[in-house]
């Protein structure tokens, strides 16, 4: 084939001011729930005179968003070291965000609603490129679908060695 004739991945662009976000916020809140067990304080009751932190719209949000991003690649499997890829499940997670913020209209602070409104578009732009993706890599012979990731899944291949053309997420 020639040059002009190959077409090119899609490219993605992806905001990652959010992802990092998340990570920061699941970070803190691991150290949280880290601090107390290793003064060898039961429970969550925490150090005399701290209050106990409850978990928030953010860390729903934020674990939604992550389960989303695990079933669209994001995150390897840690048995396997592969990316699993369920579109059909990254949409369910999706579709729960949605539900979530439905829901608790009207009841969210402004950054609340602007956190949940950017990830729910960021998580469907992601869906929509992914899903454009995987279309044209199975029609090409690139990624082949597998029953073990699950309904309508892929199995990429170990995080850090992408197939030719496959978008890292």
């Amino acid at each position: 084939m020639s040059a002009g004739n190959e077409q090119e991945a899609p490219k993605l662009i992806i905001d990652s001011d959010w992802k990092s976000q998340a990570r920061q916020e699941k970070e803190k809140l691991s150290q949280k729930v880290e601090a107390p067990k290793a003064q060898g304080v039961a429970g969550a009751e925490g150090a005399p005179g701290e209050t106990p932190t409850e978990p928030g719209i953010q860390d729903i949000v934020s674990l939604l968003m992550t389960q989303a991003l695990t079933y669209m690649g994001a995150f390897p499997d840690p048995r396997t070291g592969r990316a699993v890829v369920s579109l059909e499940m990254a949409r369910v997670f999706i579709e729960l965000l949605k539900v979530l913020e439905d829901k608790t209209k009207g009841n969210l602070t402004e950054q609340e609603a602007t956190v949940m409104s950017r990830v729910l578009n960021e998580l469907r732009m992601e869906y929509v490129e992914m899903s454009k993706y995987l279309e044209q890599a199975i029609a090409e012979g690139k990624v082949k679908p597998v029953s073990q990731a699950g309904p309508g899944g892929v199995v990429a291949p170990p995080t850090g060695v992408a197939a030719p053309g496959m978008p890292k997420i």
